[in-house]
């Protein structure tokens, strides 16, 4: 058995070299933790994202603060999704404990309390740095799917977005969306049909409802000005990189959001980012946690986006690392980009449980130290399988590691705490003030009321012409009763003809009208 734990051990210092490296921990073999068997990352090859995976409770989150704890270290700003709210003891400095001194002792290293530069950022009103996009800085093709639309209601956003850009309209928020699409179905729709085409009202309809489903989901909150600058993420701090730890507590229930935010920084990071190439050690890295809510309510369209961005943001220095409780929680696409590999124990309850072991387990490199598959549901809190790529790009062997404790704080900052960290941010100030310029909102809205005072004052103007022209025939063609009062034989016709009518109209009603009495006949000259 020496010489296999001999072996083990020449195979982990082989397949780890810690310079250039984060330390995470030393290796285990046969229950026995290897002190010389260190294992440590490559820094280099962090731009080939990760994942760290496990059931709850088995050390995932302080995974993951060591691993932020150790590229703040070297100067690698860090980008964490708080989606549990149990990330801001990184702030503040670590208390050691019996744990702590037991974890240390069986590593054989030193632990030093530390603190790390954090800003708390926010996508919602919590307190913190505001993060805003614009709907323009989307663009019509990633706003059409992340709206879920078809071919057909895509090419009316692209229209929209087309118009408004030739008409110097921003889009800057929801408010100016809607307006846009409002005006094109009503005030507009002549207008647009004459340069750009018919333009079907269900589909604007359609396109509404899905913003307002946006909305609804803390869109509105989101789009605006300013926009969050991304380089502001690079910051660092008596050279340890800056952690940007982005509230998320209440975006379990606002999936489309979530993915939404994602996509919007991966585009823009990617956008303004230069070409990087191979570098010493990344540029920046963003760690997703709860990684399922970005794809389990994502479209295909979305997620193919999500995976083309996964894909070329490498190239820009960046690296991803998501953490979800399996494996199976990311598609496949996606998971085989991932280079670093940080697996803590999975549990066998049902027969998915079981499944889902099975392909977490063949989704690591075959080893001769160990039975993955058994293995993976024995590792104890704090313990991992790790893999990753060496500089050469190969994967380094399987390893059962005990990893270290974190430096900071694990445990979250008092609410006092924090609004004292938020009060003395820079950034905070930066951005706290929502701007409202003037865009296509109050551009379509004055233009819609200009439209309606013209066709106010057209139908006026046409209602004074009309009865000045009837006026005017009424003068040319006199009535027949003002023809009758002018001509003293027709108005005696009148007459009888009117006491005719009367009579009749009596007679019909059991009426007979008095006549005078009757005349003695006497001639003119008395006979």
């Amino acid at each position: 058995m020496a010489k296999k734990s001999d072996a083990f051990v020449s195979k982990i210092q082989e397949g780890y070299p810690s310079k250039g490296s984060l330390y995470l921990g030393s290796g285990v073999f046969d229950g026995e933790t290897f002190k010389e068997a260190k294992v440590s990352i490559p820094l280099s090859t962090l731009n080939r994202h990760g994942l760290i995976a496990g059931a709850t409770g088995t050390g995932k989150t302080k995974t993951l603060q060591l691993l932020t704890e150790s590229l703040s270290e070297a100067g690698v700003p860090v980008v964490l999704m708080d989606i549990k709210g149990d990330l801001s003891g990184l702030a503040e400095s670590g208390e050691e404990n019996d744990k702590i001194k037991e974890r240390t002792k069986a590593l054989g290293i030193d632990w030093k309390p530390s603190s790390y530069p954090v800003e708390f950022l926010s996508l919602s009103k919590e307190p913190g740095v505001r993060l805003r996009a614009t709907i323009a800085e989307f663009g019509p093709v990633l706003i059409s799917r992340i709206l879920e639309l078809n071919d057909t209601q895509a090419s009316v956003v692209s229209l929209v977005f087309k118009y408004c850009d030739d008409l110097g309209l921003p889009i800057l928020d929801t408010k100016d969306f809607k307006k846009a699409l409002q005006y094109i179905n009503d005030a507009g729709k002549e207008e647009l049909e004459k340069e750009y085409g018919t333009v079907s009202s269900q589909s604007i309809s359609i396109i509404l409802r899905k913003l307002i489903e946006l909305e609804g989901q803390g869109g509105e909150d989101f789009f605006g000005e300013p926009s969050f600058d991304v380089n502001d993420l690079l910051e660092t701090e008596s050279k340890k990189g800056n952690v940007s730890i982005i509230r998320l507590t209440d975006i379990q229930t606002k999936p489309r959001l979530f993915s939404t935010f994602m996509l919007s920084l991966l585009t823009e990071i990617y956008a303004s980012f230069p070409e990087e190439g191979d570098l010493e050690k990344p540029k920046l890295v963003l760690f997703i946690d709860e990684a399922h809510l970005v794809f389990d309510e994502a479209s295909n369209d979305l997620l193919k986006q999500l995976e083309t961005m996964v894909r070329l943001i490498r190239s820009k220095g960046v690296g991803i690392i998501f953490c979800t409780q399996s494996p199976t929680d990311l598609p496949k696409e996606i998971l085989g980009q991932l280079g670093l590999k940080i697996q803590h124990a999975l549990r066998a309850f049902t027969a998915n449980d079981r499944k889902a072991i099975k392909t977490a387990s063949e989704n690591y490199p075959e080893t001769e130290f160990y039975d993955t598959k058994e293995v993976i549901t024995t590792l104890g809190i704090g313990e991992a399988f790790i893999t990753a790529l060496s500089p050469k790009g190969s994967p380094t062997p399987l390893v059962h590691t005990l990893l270290a404790p974190p430096s900071s704080r694990m445990g979250i900052l008092s609410p006092d705490e924090l609004e004292a960290k938020i009060k003395k941010s820079d950034l905070v100030k930066k951005y706290e003030t929502t701007l409202d310029r003037e865009s296509a909102h109050e551009m379509l809205s004055k233009k819609m009321e200009t439209i309606a005072d013209e066709t106010e004052a057209a139908e006026e103007e046409s209602g004074e012409k009309k009865t000045k022209g009837k006026r005017a025939k009424e003068k040319e063609d006199p009535s027949f009763v003002e023809t009758l009062s002018k001509n003293p034989l027709a108005r005696e016709v009148g007459r009888t003809v009117a006491k005719e009518v009367t009579r009749g109209l009596l007679g019909m009603l059991g009426v007979t009208p008095k006549r005078g009495s009757k005349r003695k006949k006497t001639g003119l000259f008395g006979f």
